[in-house]
């Protein structure tokens, strides 16, 4: 028996909050800067860094959630035969968040978190851990982390239905579904994954599934691999052999004093697979088909700041490791994904048991090798191949059911398709229904349909949904230019999308246009991210200030203000700034930091210290902000009340005696040779 059925699966939580409105432009280098010290291969070294920096338009920042968790009832979607329970959730981006191995008395191999808590680590901010997650298009967690996506009933061949989760990407503008099968009997689920390029030009492609299982002393994560290129924080990758890493065990995590990455080399030849095996031997292993060839180890390491971490994402005492799959040998790797293609693979995810012995050998190639032929005892090659080829039939298959509807977007690209008589290379089966369209995509429908961008009164908290894709910025730069258009709003979409395609002169006109037409606080800070750019730094604050008086006065844009004061030590004006803001944004965390910090340069201690009883929400993945205002306060102090200069040996002394709070430590890396 197998069986995919619909049930509410209760979790405390967050809320998300609205999006932040403000464009988050991409950086100006496409491709990702990463060192790499040792003897590598050219075929290995050729896409590292590859198109992999940073962007996010035209999807907006996720940055106005809490920490107030509450009970909340998501729709889950349950996969279940006689052997595995998987439980999905397609409201968080079509998260596994669940797998339960029945026979093994419902062992949990995933971390489940206990509850839903968002925190700043992904590409739009919020992110979540726990489960296997699915990250495509770029480096980073992926934009569909925390929203709705399509989740679809598929009748298999076989006769047993298929979990479908998809969804049309914005930034790359192309289409990827994940079918999950369970099939009668399996010990394994299985996640067959189809990328499609519709486009007549080749893009960089990104792909990675990133698993997050428990965390405990005894744990090993084991590889078919020889060698790592592993670093820590900003440090060049290392090639260095497995296992040891500067006299530690890089396979038992709990050795690492700082939050690592490794990603294993693994032979073309070898079949590809990641385990994290308890002291017993038994635990959770990932294989594929040959495609997806990279695997990586992450940990957050087991100083302070990386446990706080853990208990910031989940519960106190929470433990978890990742480890990762994808495309490429490393993870800030894009791959050139040929014109019209249209890329699968196939992953299993399931228990597996080994001698506890041999798992946990000092001999590291006894132990990996031990693993990869219990694998083949349990899951030969050839069966994942098998299945591969029949669940290639089930992903051209329409769905019998859409259980949950994702965005419009799909649906959006559909109608412009067919509006410009263009071929549709979608595939069908992936149903963007057009009553998905609202009032997010209404805008963009009445400028196809009509040839005029509507307009919205300037002072609105929100200018609405952007698009970046070549084909819209056209439609739209030809309304404006037939005078259908040619209102302030139309020219700040119009500038926005020159700035993504990297056309910094365009984009300045067009802001400049829209300021021309209507005076807004929109354009101008855009024209503040350009300044910036061109390295004028106090142009860019000054804009910044001149864009808050044009309004609208909305948090993100004030932090954007205090930030820039702040840098340029401005700090009567500063103040000055932060006393006149209503009191809700006021006692915003992002303003509180700015304020703090040039307290403290100002020699006001007394400013200072409320911070460090502050619970901090957004703080970034790796940010020692907060740690950095803890030391220097500390230093000021002592060095007020001891009469002593701040210097070397202060600052060690600092360092060593006074350690930063939970609260306020999100150190992924401590360098224990501090030098200041």
């Amino acid at each position: 028996m197998s069986e995919l059925r619909v049930e509410p699966y209760e979790l405390p939580a967050a809320n998300l909050g609205p999006e932040n409105p403000l464009p988050n432009f991409r950086e100006e280098k496409e491709d990702f800067t990463l060192g790499v010290v040792g003897d590598l291969p050219e075929d290995e070294k050729k896409y590292i860094g590859w198109r992999a920096a940073y962007r996010v338009l035209p999807y907006r920042m996720q940055d106005g959630y809490d920490r107030v968790k509450k009970p909340r009832k998501f729709k889950a979607c349950i996969l279940e035969n006689e052997r595995i329970k998987a439980v999905v959730l397609p409201e968080l981006g079509g998260r596994l968040w669940s797998l339960i191995d029945k026979s093994q008395g419902n062992r949990e191999l995933l971390d489940c978190n206990k509850v839903w808590q968002p925190a700043n680590l992904a590409l739009r901010n919020a992110w979540f851990s726990g489960g296997i997650e699915w990250n495509t298009c770029v480096l980073g967690h992926y934009y569909h982390t925390a929203i709705p996506v399509f989740a679809a009933r598929v009748k298999t061949p076989a006769g047993y239905d298929a979990l479908r989760i998809y969804e049309w990407d914005r930034v790359k503008c192309f289409p990827y579904q994940i079918d999950l099968h369970l099939p009668p009997g399996s010990a394994m689920l299985y996640a067959h994954i189809r990328i499609v390029n519709p486009h007549d030009k080749e893009i960089p492609m990104y792909w990675w599934t990133n698993i997050a299982v428990p965390e405990t002393p005894d744990t090993r994560v084991l590889v078919p691999a020889e060698t790592t290129l592993t670093h820590s924080g900003s440090d060049p990758l290392e090639v260095l052999p497995l296992p040891l890493v500067a006299g530690k065990d890089l396979t038992y995590v709990t050795e690492l004093a700082n939050a690592r990455e490794s990603y294993f080399r693994i032979k073309p030849e070898q079949r590809k697979w990641v385990a994290a095996l308890r002291g017993d031997g038994s635990g959770f292993i990932q294989a594929s088909t040959a495609r997806l060839q990279g695997r990586k180890l992450f940990c957050w390491g087991v100083r302070d700041g990386g446990r706080n971490w853990q208990d910031f994402l989940a519960v106190k005492g929470s433990r978890y490791l990742e480890i990762q799959a994808g495309l490429g040998k490393v993870q800030p790797t894009c791959i050139p994904m040929p014109a019209n293609e249209s890329w699968s693979w196939t992953e299993a995810f399931g228990f597996i048991a080994g001698d506890p012995k041999k798992v946990h050998s000092k001999n590291w190639n006894e132990a990996w090798t031990h693993v990869d032929t219990k694998l083949q005892e349990i899951l030969p090659a050839a069966e994942v191949e098998r299945r591969h080829v029949e669940f290639s039939q089930t992903c051209v298959k329409a769905p019998s059911e859409i259980i949950q509807q994702g965005s419009g977007w799909g649906a959006l690209e559909r109608k412009r398709v067919a509006a410009q008589k263009q071929k549709d290379k979608v595939p069908a089966e992936l149903v963007f229904d057009g009553a998905t369209i609202g009032k997010d995509q209404e805008p963009w429908v009445k400028l196809l349909e009509t040839g005029v961008f509507p307009e919205i009164d300037s002072n609105a908290p929100d200018f609405g949904q952007m698009m970046t894709q070549p084909e819209w910025a056209a439609l739209l730069e030809g309304s404006i230019k037939a005078g259908k258009s040619n209102h302030w709003q139309a020219w700040l979409h119009l500038g926005i999308a020159k700035m993504e395609a990297q056309d910094l002169a365009g984009a300045k006109a067009a802001f400049e246009s829209s300021i021309k037409a209507k005076n807004n606080g929109w354009a101008i800070r855009n024209l503040a991210i350009i300044a910036r750019r061109e390295k004028n730094k106090e142009g860019a604050c000054d804009l910044l200030l001149k864009a808050w008086e044009a309004g609208p006065k909305i948090a993100p844009l004030a932090i954007e203000c205090c930030n820039a004061l702040s840098q340029l030590k401005r700090f009567d004006a500063l103040r000055s700034f932060v006393k006149a803001l209503p009191k809700d944004i006021r006692e915003h965390e992002r303003i509180r930091i700015p304020a703090a910090q040039s307290a403290l340069l100002e020699g006001k201690l007394e400013e200072v210290e409320p911070l460090f009883k502050y619970e901090f929400t957004t703080m970034r993945e790796g940010e020692d902000t907060l740690a950095k205002i803890w030391f220097e306060y500390h230093e000021q102090r002592l060095s007020k009340k001891e009469g002593k200069p701040i210097d070397q040996a202060l600052k060690e002394r600092v360092r060593k005696e006074l350690p930063p709070p939970a609260n306020i430590d999100f150190r992924m890396i401590v360098d224990e040779s501090f030098k200041g």
